[in-house]
């Protein structure tokens, strides 16, 4: 019997998500958790880039050096931060284990367990199911959601950040490593929303220029009563269109969220946008989501 049922893909076809039980094991879950414990240890973050991750423009890319360290991460593992975790002279004021936003972008490329994840038979026959030809990775994610700090995500839709020709050629997969609920930051979704396009792109600004990046047009005010939860069991999974509209609150529980989380593109047929901030390179093409 497949993972993903016929039933499922409707749902997704329909709402622009689905959440799904049991992708993982609490026991991967809680192996991939250590892992990343282990690389937070050991993380060696450059004092310009001690900076605050977030999804607001001009608070992400202040310096030319926290903008650098963001638009070359496609191929590296590189650690971005909550707010108000570091002192005026950039010294941890909370445990490192405490601090950390997210780290990304290439974790499916060069941690074993990420990429086996990324690559299972479960993963594999999702995009089957889907009647994806020629799925590949375009980057991953670890993301924190810290007990009392966690930040906001604002209303967005991947596609303004991942673009394609056509659209509608992107979709996320979120992966709960500790249960995801109202209370600790689970993710909210505007049913059917994919249906109605994108208003704003971020883009690469011409070379030479700061900042690095900037974006096309606006996004729109959403209605938020439309909001609605999308909580996930420990080693359940989200599938996300592109274009659908979602975010999460703050976390402001003693708990925390931490997640997996990768997209994938059909490449069949499909234009990937040179003015994305992501591009492929040389060191780390995108990698094809199925080894058989």
């Amino acid at each position: 019997m497949d993972f993903l049922t016929d039933r499922d893909v409707q749902r997704y076809m329909e709402d622009g998500y689905v959440v799904l039980d049991g992708l993982l094991t609490p026991q991967e879950c809680d192996e991939l958790r250590q892992r990343m414990a282990e690389i937070v240890d050991q993380m060696d973050v450059p004092d310009h880039c001690r900076t605050t991750f977030s999804t607001y423009h001009d608070e992400q890319l202040k310096t030319q050096g926290n903008a650098d360290y963001f638009i070359t991460s496609g191929d590296q593992i590189r650690f971005f931060f909550e707010k108000g975790v570091f002192d005026d002279k950039g010294d941890f004021i909370v445990p490192k284990q405490k601090s950390v936003n997210k780290v990304g972008h290439a974790l499916h490329a060069y941690e074993p367990l990420f990429k086996t994840v990324t690559h299972s038979l479960k993963m594999q026959s999702i995009a089957k199911k889907m009647g994806l030809a020629r799925p590949a990775i375009l980057q991953s994610m670890y993301i924190f959601k810290q007990p009392g700090i966690g930040g906001e995500v604002t209303p967005h839709q991947d596609a303004t950040f991942l673009y394609t020709e056509p659209l509608g050629r992107v979709m996320g997969v979120w992966i709960a490593l500790e249960e995801a609920t109202i209370n600790n930051g689970c993710l909210w979704f505007i049913p059917g929303s994919q249906k109605n396009g994108i208003t704003r792109r971020m883009v690469r600004t011409p070379k030479g220029t700061f900042p690095l990046t900037n974006f096309i047009g606006r996004e729109q005010t959403y209605d938020e009563d439309k909001f609605v939860p999308a909580p996930v069991k420990k080693g359940g999974v989200v599938l996300i269109h592109g274009e659908v509209v979602h975010r999460s609150d703050e976390n402001r529980s003693e708990s925390s969220r931490h997640v997996y989380t990768f997209h994938m593109m059909e490449e069949q047929d499909t234009e990937w946008s040179p003015d994305n901030w992501l591009q492929p390179t040389e060191e780390l093409p995108f990698p094809p989501l199925y080894t058989q």
